[in-house]
């Protein structure tokens, strides 16, 4: 039976083009010559391995841009998944909540194999994550580490009214010294959304302060540049994601 499929070199020469294609278009568009998100395949280990840490960021900062404009890369994901079937070279990992409205790859219009990505209410840290972090960084070979809180933020809302139900009451534990490290002038209750979003932000601050005390791989790795522990906000109304590092 006749073989359909584009061989590996035609499948490598689309993506040359489709990536030429997309420099032109944001060096253009914006003066940048970061490499654009791969969607003809997935990303490479040779892509990969060019990349800063802060080649990555910039790299999130112009697909959330393109999620907010509404100008989404035309991801090929059936190629996506065949191209990254017999390995992954992923650029991050991502350590968000599971709120059903911050998805990080859609709101970083990332495609398959570009990021390791691991959800959990809060955002919190524990061994599991750091575990899978330390996999990814140290194994696998990801440029960043990057915690992803969220405004209006339902975990960090059930620690300020301290709510409690089965095992998430542990969880929410987990979050509540945000809390009394968030400085805020106004109402300091969960009804108060403002509020909600300093702790939030708090919160993201001290986990990843929490990874470089509790993962000393990763803080070797950033210590020696191989890799960034950075932290970010989503916002709900309007879609930005503010990236920010946090002081060692």
């Amino acid at each position: 039976m006749k073989n359909d499929f584009p061989q590996p070199s035609a499948r490598r020469q689309v993506l040359k083009q489709a990536m030429a294609v997309s420099a032109l278009t944001l060096t253009g568009i914006a003066g940048l010559s970061v490499p654009t998100v791969s969607f003809a395949a997935s990303l490479s280990k040779e892509e990969r391995d060019k990349m800063t840490p802060d080649d990555v960021i910039e790299r999130f900062k112009q697909g959330n841009l393109r999620f907010r404009e509404n100008r989404p890369v035309k991801h090929d994901y059936i190629e996506q998944k065949r191209s990254s079937a017999s390995g992954q070279f992923p650029a991050a990992v991502i350590l968000g909540c599971i709120d059903s409205r911050a998805p990080a790859e859609i709101i970083l219009d990332a495609g398959i194999g570009e990021t390791f990505n691991s959800r959990v209410a809060g955002n919190i840290s524990n061994n599991d994550m750091l575990g899978s972090m330390e996999f990814a960084c140290a194994v696998a070979g990801a440029k960043l580490v990057l915690v992803m809180g969220h405004t209006a933020c339902g975990a960090v809302k059930g620690a300020i009214d301290n709510a409690e139900l089965g095992n998430l009451t542990g969880l929410l534990d987990k979050i509540k010294p945000a809390i009394e490290k968030t400085e805020y002038s106004g109402e300091r209750k969960g009804s108060n959304y403002d509020f909600v979003d300093a702790v939030a932000r708090t919160n993201v601050e001290l986990t990843v302060k929490d990874i470089r005390s509790n993962s000393p791989v990763l803080k070797d790795l950033e210590d020696k540049g191989k890799i960034k522990i950075v932290g970010s906000m989503y916002h709900l109304v309007g879609g930005k994601v503010d990236f920010f590092e946090v002081p060692k």
